[in-house]
């Protein structure tokens, strides 16, 4: 007879309703479509009572951090406001999980409360995009990837939302066959199973429909100097076309100038920086590529219709 495997999860306060769901159905559905226990499963919280949600509902849970009993898997699940939520005894419980060699995972910002652990230097780790920036900032030992989820590393990952489902179904083909993983998908009605190493964020060519690879060099230029920006004209000179050229194409794909759309990425990662993080506007704007504080705030005003101190007030 197949074992059970056991999996927890742990549900920090305001935890992503969609990526629990996708995490743990598959798992019944398993058990339901093969017609053996394969899966069973244990929810846990903080006060060992019950788990809310950031759209608010609240989940009854199975028991507290001193009440795991041995797992194939421990599992943190949270979303927004991870910073706050991440308290000291919840650090501490995972050190002891981990010494005691529980094998851990996490699903969206679940792991930033590893990263706060200590325990993703040096992991290759997905972690939902709008965490990018923050993870950037605070934790840059942290190796991030565009994938929707990474199960190859001893602390297995997904970004969130329906990745936590393309892990699962990944995990069940390991484990089971992968006839069986396509028979749970299919009682999903989940047909665009995807692969780990699939990417988050709907590509330039899926947004706007074109495969002008100009074009999606510059923007990957861009990317990358967000912290140094550089010039059109130097972008255009590695990307080997004119400057013009480069205008045009800009115009006509992203109805944009390239220094409007540079700026709208730095201002979008200056955004997250001060909602994720507690850094100050200084170091926020040196981060994202302002010389001046007070030039920041000028172009973030325009913008956003705010400064960025009133933004963190009214985000944070």
């Amino acid at each position: 007879m197949t074992a059970t495997a056991h999996f927890t999860f742990f549900l920090l306060r305001d935890f992503t309703h969609i990526a629990f769901s996708c995490a743990l159905e598959p798992l019944r559905i398993a058990n339901l479509v093969s017609g053996k226990p394969l899966y069973s499963w244990s929810l846990i919280s903080e006060d060992g009572k019950t788990a809310t949600c950031s759209n608010g509902s609240v989940t009854l849970t199975d028991g507290g951090l001193d009440q795991v009993r041995r797992t194939d898997r421990l599992f943190v699940i949270s979303g927004s406001g991870v910073q706050c939520h991440t308290s000291a005894p919840v650090l501490n419980w995972l050190r002891r999980e981990r010494a005691r060699g529980t094998p851990l995972g996490a699903i969206c910002s679940g792991a930033y409360v590893l990263a706060r652990a200590g325990f993703l230097d040096g992991v290759e780790t997905a972690v939902h995009w709008a965490w990018h920036d923050l993870f950037a900032e605070e934790f840059p030992d942290v190796r991030l990837v565009r994938n929707i989820f990474v199960a190859r590393e001893r602390i297995i990952t997904a970004s969130g939302g329906t990745a936590a489902a393309d892990l699962m179904l990944h995990l069940i083909g390991q484990a089971h066959g992968q006839d069986l993983a396509t028979e749970v998908a299919d009682q999903m009605v989940y047909t665009a199973v995807r692969e780990g190493t699939a990417a988050q964020r709907v590509s330039i060519q899926s947004r706007h429909g074109m495969r002008n690879d100009h074009l999606k060099r510059a923007v990957a230029i861009m990317d990358d100097t967000l912290e140094t920006p550089v010039s059109p004209s130097v972008i255009a000179r590695e990307v080997g076309i004119s400057t013009r050229q480069l205008e045009r194409l800009f115009g006509r794909y992203l109805n944009a100038t390239p220094k409007h759309y540079y700026m709208e990425k730095r201002l979008t990662r200056a955004q997250n920086l001060l909602v994720q993080t507690e850094n100050s506007v200084t170091e926020i704007a040196m981060a994202c590529g302002f010389q001046s504080t007070s030039h920041f705030s000028k172009v973030y005003r325009a913008h956003f219709g705010r400064s960025p101190v009133s933004q963190r007030a009214v985000l944070g």
